[in-house]
């Protein structure tokens, strides 16, 4: 076996990881430094030195342009997120936060979880915009998380997809996983974790089709990854097969996905509550150029 792929299986690392190591000679077999393409080989003496693990990722009160307070009491606040911001700090990200964002305009938020997430109990890809509920109350976040690991909340996605999905209405029950080669992206992969959606066209143009996307799991770049898998990709989503000439025609730099709906039962009371997120301008004018295309 490679040593990537040996060592990523050995220490749970993914395989750039175990690349980063072997490219800095800190992986020695028998007492000779090999590279990430080397073989390893049975009975062999195996030494790795580990890089020191990263420092905590903090999180920074800046003032996020976009970013919109739906609604607000004293258990939950529920935001509008705008393209281009991530959740919450994590490493590697430099951009701004919907965390740090409602830090900086004066939000209290629940300080359960990790520090850098606080509060968080699901959260949107950063080229994703939409409706996304932060608890303030630690019971809000206790009930909340609950609430999404028992698949109780409903969330609703709007996209546009490349071509027709057939049939019209449907269901995608396959399983994703990181993908094997491309550490950045996801995959259906029979050694995934189950992963559901249901979806129905709404309406349907030359090149592409409108859709509403019911969640019923909420795996990483989930929609984005089942719908590539059927080769119907996100319009705009380049990283999961996107035609770049459709996207460039209709304006779109980024996935053609909007988080639309949010509705659960409300951690204060158990009553059922709904909100709601417009789409965004550079969504709304790539479905219009679509519709005056017919």
């Amino acid at each position: 076996m490679r040593v990537d792929a040996g060592l990523a299986k050995l220490l749970g690392l993914s395989r750039t990881a175990v690349a980063a190591i072997a490219d800095s000679d800190d992986v020695l077999v028998d007492g000779r430094v090999v590279g990430k393409s080397d073989r390893l080989t049975a009975g062999a003496m195996l030494e790795i030195t580990l890089p020191a693990p990263p420092q905590p990722v903090t999180v920074q009160a800046i003032p996020v342009e976009g970013l919109k307070v739906i609604h607000e009491d004293d258990d939950i606040i529920v935001v509008d997120k705008p393209v281009g911001v991530a959740v919450h700090p994590s490493p590697g990200w430099t951009g701004p936060t919907v965390v740090g964002g409602l830090a900086a305009a004066g939000h209290r938020v629940a300080t359960s979880g990790a520090a850098e997430r606080q509060g968080v109990v699901h959260r949107l890809d950063v080229g994703t915009t939409g409706v996304m509920v932060v608890a303030k109350s630690e019971s809000a976040y206790s009930a909340l998380k609950h609430a999404f690991k028992e698949r109780t909340v409903d969330k609703v996605y709007h996209a546009i997809v490349q071509g027709h999905p057939d049939p019209i209405k449907g269901t995608i029950d396959a399983p994703i996983d990181r993908h094997p080669k491309h550490d950045y992206k996801f995959a259906v992969m029979n050694s995934g974790k189950p992963s559901i959606t249901h979806y129905e066209v709404m309406e349907a143009f030359r090149a592409a089709s409108l859709v509403e996307v019911h969640l019923e799991t909420g795996r990483t770049h989930q929609i984005r990854v089942h719908f590539s898998a059927l080769h119907h990709p996100c319009v705009g989503d380049l990283t999961y097969g996107a035609d770049p000439t459709l996207s460039k025609r209709l304006g779109v730099s980024r996935q053609w996905l909007h988080a639309h709906q949010l509705g659960f039962h409300h951690p204060a009371d158990g009553q059922w509550v709904t909100f709601t997120s417009e789409y965004p301008d550079d969504l709304a004018q790539a479905l219009e150029k679509l519709r005056d295309e017919g």
